[in-house]
This record gives structure tokens, sequence and C-alpha cells, in this order.
């Protein structure tokens, strides 16, 4: 099994690939669509600006080569946000439009500092492998000023000021807002409930 770890989404490469290394997965990072399609599931992880994100993608001709992927996709928190339709980032932002929402900012206040960063509990939705053998008690490391709203593929939840999608799911892609590589074994868990759903189709 190989995954193709998607770099045009942003930056912040390295967590994740210490991660795979430490789960002994093979991966490769790459902006390359015959590499993609050859690997047998991807993760989009990225830190920054949607607007330059999605540039960078269109810009290696990935934005088509997402949209119709077949296999098991995992976007990590800028990745997650670059599966919904639009963000408010820079005034509006048109994105993959795979799942559907707009994604919105924090609103800063006396008691509301933004970006969240730090660790923040969620609360399970619905059903989802991903969440398969977690701990909901524990804690995952956030670090973000943007949301994802909660809707019908929202998996878990979070409250940070409002209530927003922590993960989300919609046929073979999947998505979490927090930082599973820097969550600890909980975060652990939560990547290797991916890889084993990226197992279980070849079977």
């Amino acid at each position: 099994m190989k995954l193709a770890v998607i770099t045009g989404g942003g930056a912040n490469f390295y967590s994740i690939e210490v991660a795979l290394q430490r789960m002994n997965v093979e991966y490769e990072l790459t902006t390359d669509k015959s590499v993609i399609n050859a690997a047998d599931g991807a993760i989009l992880p990225g830190v920054g600006s949607a607007a330059y994100a999605m540039g960078e993608l269109a810009k290696h001709d990935l934005c088509d080569t997402l949209c119709n992927y077949k296999k098991p996709l995992l976007g990590i928190c800028l990745g997650m946000q670059l599966l919904y339709e639009s963000s408010e980032e820079g005034g509006e932002v048109a994105c993959l439009g795979i799942l559907p929402g707009k994604i919105r900012k924090f609103i800063a206040s006396d008691d509301l500092i933004v970006p969240q960063m730090g660790w923040n509990n969620f609360s399970k939705l619905q059903e989802s492998a991903l969440l398969d053998e977690i701990d909901l008690v524990k804690d995952v490391y956030f670090v973000h000023s943007y949301y994802a709203p909660v809707n019908q593929v929202t998996v878990a939840a979070c409250d940070y000021g409002v209530n927003f999608a922590a993960m989300a799911a919609q046929n073979n892609f999947y998505a979490m807002q927090f930082h599973p590589e820097k969550s600890g074994s909980v975060g652990e868990q939560l990547l290797a409930n991916f890889i084993a759903i990226v197992r279980q189709q070849d079977i």
C-alpha cells in the first residue's frame, strides 16, 4: 500500500511524514496527478491561505483530479477546508466543491482568541470508520482561524464560540480540521483508521 501526500495545498508536510514513517506507511510527496492516481489513497494536508492553495492546485492541474478521485482521500486542516464549496478567506474563494458548505472565519472577542490554537475535544454526530476505537474524552490539536459548518457530512463537531465541523466524510472523501499527526495517541489512531479504510478497498 502506498499513499500520495499532495503538496500543492499548503505547507507543513514534515509532521505528516514523521507520522507516516512512525507507522511504517509508504508514501510519496507529490503534485503529479499520475502519482496520485496510481497511489492507493491520498492525503491533502495544508496550512496557510485558501486562495494560495487553490492557485497551487490549479497550477499543477489537480482540481479535476481531486474532484474525480475514486480512492480514499483525507483532507487535514486547510486541506479539509479546500474540499468545501468556498471560503470567505480574502473575500470569496472558490474551493473544490466536493463537500457542501462555505468556510467561515471565527469572530474574535474578549472571550475568543483567533486563531484557535491548542487542544480541544469533539463530539460524534454520526458513525464513521474514522472513529473506530477512538476515546472521545481525549483532546486533539487545532490551529485554525476558519471553520466548516456542521451539516449532513459532519462526522464530529467541536465548539469554539460556534459549533463547527471537526471531522467530515462523504463517499471516499474524509476530513479532519485538527492535526491528527500532532494529536498524540488519539491522532495516531485516527490516521491508522484512515489507513485501514485505504487497505480495505483492495480486499
